[in-house]
C-alpha cells in the first residue's frame, strides 16, 4: 500500500481510520528504512509482522514473483510445491552467481539484497561480540568443517608450494577432515598439560615450522571454542609466530562468538600478529538450523577471495534464517542471550562442583575454557572399568543430550592418522571425565534437570559396583 492507494481507500473507509492505518504502516517502513540506511543490526528486535512484511517486499523484487514474468531459461525460480515456496518466503533464486557467492543476481534483486544485508548485520554482531577490528565477512551455506576447507583451498592459490598445515590437536573429526579434504597433510602438535588444562605447545609449533620450512606450511590452523579440559589456543603467541615466519593463520572459532573471551583472543591475536580468517558456525552461535557458517577476516580483499573460491550459486536458507533471527532478536536481544549464557556457565560450574564433591569426584580446574566444563570420573572407574562408558549410555537414554563421557585409552583412526586417547585431546589424560557445556540458549532448568539425572545415574552405578564387590567378597570367603 502506497500513499496513492491509501488515498483511494478513503472513498470507502473513514479518512481518519485510513490515516491511522497509514501511520501504522509508516512505522514498519521506518524500521526498514533505518535498516537499509545503517546496515546494522537494529538495537531492538522487530515484531514478526514487520519481519514478514520486509521479506515479502524482498520477494516481489525477484523475477520469479514478477506479475506476467515469462521465463525461458534453465533456472527461473520455479517450485513444484507451494509448501516449499512458503517455507522460503518465495525467495527461490538463492545467492551469488556461478563465479562468486557474493555477486548480485540480475534476476533476483531481492535475494541479492537479503544476502548483502545479512552479511552486514553479522559483521555488526561480530564487532559487538568483541572483534572490533574485523573488516569483512560473509555467510556461506556450509557448516564449519567445509567452510574451513574453503579457506584452505583459497590459500593454496597464494602458496602453491605449501603442503602442510600445522594444527594444535583438538579431538574433533570435522576440523581434521577439513585439512585432508583440501589436499593437505596435517602436522599434529600435541598439547601440554598445565594443571588440569591442556594448552598449546607454542615451542613445538615453532619447531615444526623450522623442521619443514615456512614455505612448505600452508597455514597454522588454531582453535578457540573446544571441550574442556582443552582450552582455547594461545592465539596471541601463535599469531606472533605466523607474523614472524610470514605464514597464514586460520582460526576455527566454531562456537566462540558467544564467548567474550574467545572473541577477545581473536581481536588480540590480530592486533599483535597475524590472523587471516576465522570461521564460526551459525547454529551453535545464533540458534538457527544446521547448515551455515560465517567466514570473517581483517583483510577485505582476502575475504572476497575466499567468497570467489566458492564454485557456483548457493542456497539462501542459512542467510534467510540468520536475517530473520537477528531482526527478531535485535542487538539488545542477542546481548542478553550472551549475558544469560555467562551467568548460567557460573551456575553450571557451581552445581557440577557440588555434585562432584558429593560423589568423591572433582570439577577439573579449567579457568581458560569459558564454555565447557569437565568433572572427573576417577572414583566411578575405580569401582568398575566400564562404569564411565555405562554412565554415558545412561545419560543418553534419560534424555540428557550433549554430555560427553570421555574414557581413557580410546583410539580413533581418521583418514589414516591414529589418535591415541581420542576425545581427550591428548594421548594420556590423567583421568576419565564427563563434559557439560553452557552454550547460548541454555537455561537454569536445563542445568537443574541435568544435575538431578546425573546424580541418579551416579548413585545407581555406585550401588551396582558395591553389590558386585560384596558378591565377590562372599565368593572369596566361601
Amino acid at each position: 500500500m502506497n500513499s496513492e492507494n491509501f488515498t483511494l481507500c478513503e472513498k470507502m473507509v473513514s479518512a481518519s481510520y485510513v490515516r491511522q492505518a497509514s501511520e501504522a504502516r509508516r512505522g514498519h517502513e521506518q524500521l526498514i528504512r533505518q535498516l537499509l540506511e545503517q546496515g546494522k543490526c537494529p538495537e531492538d528486535g522487530w515484531s514478526e509482522g514487520t519481519v514478514e512484511l520486509f521479506l515479502n517486499e524482498l520477494a516481489v523484487m525477484d523475477s520469479n514473483n514478477f506479475l506476467g514474468n515469462c521465463g525461458v531459461g534453465e533456472r527461473e525460480g520455479r517450485v513444484a510445491s507451494n509448501m516449499v515456496a512458503r517455507r522460503h518466503y518465495r525467495l527461490i533464486h538463492g545467492i551469488g552467481r556461478s563465479g562468486d557467492i557474493a555477486a548480485v543476481q540480475p534476476k533476483a534483486a531481492g535475494s541479492s539484497l537479503l544476502n548483502k544485508l545479512t552479511n552486514l548485520l553479522v559483521l555488526d554482531i561480530l564487532k559487538m561480540a568483541g572483534v572490533r577490528s574485523v573488516k569483512s565477512c560473509f555467510v556461506v551455506p556450509m557448516a564449519t568443517g567445509m567452510s574451513l576447507t574453503l579457506c584452505f583451498l583459497t590459500l593454496r592459490q597464494r602458496r602453491p608450494k605449501a603442503r602442510y598445515i600445522i594444527w594444535p590437536r583438538i579431538d574433533q573429526k570435522s576440523c581434521f577432515k577439513a585439512m585432508i579434504t583440501a589436499g593437505f597433510v596435517p602436522i599434529v602438535v600435541e598439547n601440554v598439560l598445565e594443571g588440569d588444562e591442556l594448552r598449546t605447545d607454542v615451542d613445538a609449533v615453532e619447531l615444526k615450522i623450522c623442521e619443514v620450512g615456512a614455505e612448505s606450511v600452508l597455514c597454522v590452523h588454531s582453535t578457540t571454542s573446544c571441550f574442556s579440559p582443552r582450552v582455547p589456543d594461545r592465539l596471541e603467541e601463535l599469531a606472533t609466530l605466523c607474523d614472524k615466519y610470514d605464514i597464514p593463520h586460520i582460526v576455527n572459532n566454531a562456537y566462540g562468538v558467544q564467548s567474550s573471551k574467545c572473541m577477545h583472543l581473536i581481536q588480540q591475536g590480530a592486533r599483535v600478529g597475524r590472523i587471516d580468517a576465522f570461521v564460526q558456525s551459525l547454529d551453535k552461535n545464533f540458534m538457527v538450523p544446521v547448515g551455515g557458517a560465517v567466514i570473517a577476516g581483517f583483510d577485505e580483499a582476502f575475504v572476497q577471495e575466499i567468497s570467489k573460491t566458492y564454485p557456483g550459486r548457493a542456497s539462501a536458507s542459512p542467510s534467510l534464517d540468520l536475517l530473520i533471527t537477528l531482526l527478531t532478536l535485535g542487538a539488545n536481544g542477542y546481548k542478553k542471550l550472551l549475558s544469560d549464557r555467562k551467568e548460567i556457565y557460573a551456575f553450571l560450574a557451581e552445581e557440577l562442583k557440588k555434585l562432584a564433591s558429593a560423589h568423591g569426584e572433582r570439577l577439573l580446574h579449567t579457568p581458560h575454557n569459558p564454555i565447557s566444563l569437565a568433572m572427573s570420573l576417577d572414583g566411578l572407574q575405580a569401582g568398575c572399568d566400564q562404569a564411565p562408558t555405562q554412565l554415558g549410555a545412561m545419560l543418553f537414554t534419560r534424555q540428557v543430550s550433549g554430555a560427553r563421557v570421555v574414557p581413557l585409552g580410546k583410539e580413533q583412526s581418521i583418514s589414516g592418522h591414529t589418535f591415541r586417547g581420542f576425545m581427550s585431546h591428548t594421548e594420556s589424560y590423567p583421568c576419565p571425565y564427563l563434559n557439560a557445556a553452557a552454550a547460548v540458549g541454555i537455561c537454569r532448568d536445563d542445568v537443574m534437570l541435568c544435575i538431578k539425572r546425573l546424580d541418579k545415574c551416579l548413585k545407581t552405578l555406585r550401588k551396582e559396583a558395591n553389590q558386585s564387590s560384596s558378591q565377590l567378597q562372599s565368593l572369596k570367603s566361601s
